[in-house]
């Protein structure tokens, strides 16, 4: 039986539903979210096997307005090299929305010759469902997309239609992983981002983006894993925020941490926190480099 297989980069600004896009199409959870923008941060592969065909879905960071830091360039570079090393590119943007940031997104991809699908997402949001059409019809005549699909990633809405045509895309050939496998990361590279996503989730906007999670420790013992992670922030004030009145914040973050990782890991985990002040490493790219933001080629 002939089987074919490639790679669908997902691309977009930031926050318009790339990651929850990519884990539905995933079936399960493999790139983080929230309502944070520029939660994504690095080029996270999920794989998805069906019968003979499989899709190799690129979940990339959204692509920055403004490269101030360090991060951002490392984010741009990480997304932008994802262009020219896949079969189709599917290009998410948010319904009745067009922004600048969405043009400066697609001039960059016009630049290559890998078809793009146009999908737009958060259609469940539309009160006046009349309004979706003239706004297809509209962005349509920005670039010659090869096919045009509304979708809801939050609900699933479509998405299965969308599934089907970036199947028929993909060339004929040999698997490139195991059936089974649904992300090339690593499962501490999963633990650092899981823990990240619960600390964006339960401080909101008053923390700054500028946070990262790096796993000292990960390791099997007597069946149970033994995490151990550190939290870096750019300044005490951060500190503060993450840990809360007397840890409450903290720990609310280690208890939802451990409990997903229970699920995802099939054990039972001992997780450890702590929170340590690094000022400047969002724009310091030797700090970035050790904290495994190594696409600085």
């Amino acid at each position: 039986m002939k089987t074919y297989c490639g790679y669908a980069a997902i691309i977009g600004r930031p926050n318009v539903g790339k990651s929850t896009l990519i884990n539905h199409l995933i079936r399960q959870k493999v790139s983080i979210t929230s309502r944070k923008p520029q939660t994504t941060r690095h080029r996270i592969l999920g794989i998805h096997t069906q019968d003979n065909i499989q899709v190799i879905y690129v979940d990339t960071p959204g692509i920055q307005d403004k490269e101030r830091l360090a991060l951002h360039r490392y984010m741009n570079r990480t997304a932008l090299r994802t262009l020219w090393d896949v079969d189709v590119i599917v290009f998410v943007v948010e319904a009745l929305k067009w922004t600048e940031a969405d043009q400066k997104v697609l001039d960059k991809m016009v630049k290559t010759e890998v078809p793009v699908v146009l999908v737009i997402n958060k259609v469940d949001k539309i009160k006046d469902k009349s309004a979706l059409l003239p706004y297809m019809e509209k962005i349509s005549a920005y670039s010659h997309f090869t096919n045009i699909i509304p979708i809801s990633a939050k609900n699933g809405t479509q998405v299965d239609v969308l599934e089907r045509y970036l199947q028929s895309l993909m060339p004929e050939g040999a698997f490139f992983y195991e059936a089974d496998r649904v992300t090339d990361k690593t499962e501490a590279f999963m633990a650092s981002e899981l823990i990240r996503e619960k600390i964006f989730r339960l401080t909101g906007d008053e923390l700054p983006y500028s946070v990262t999670v790096e796993i000292e420790q990960f390791k099997l013992e007597n069946e149970m894993y033994r995490i151990a992670a550190l939290i870096l922030v750019d300044k005490a004030g951060h500190k503060q925020m993450i840990i809360g009145k007397k840890g409450e914040k903290l720990k609310a973050v280690g208890t939802q941490a451990r409990l997903e990782l229970e699920k995802n890991l099939g054990r039972k985990v001992f997780l450890q926190l702590w929170v340590k002040v690094k000022g400047g490493w969002a724009d310091d790219e030797r700090a970035l480099k050790s904290l495994g933001y190594d696409s600085f080629t």
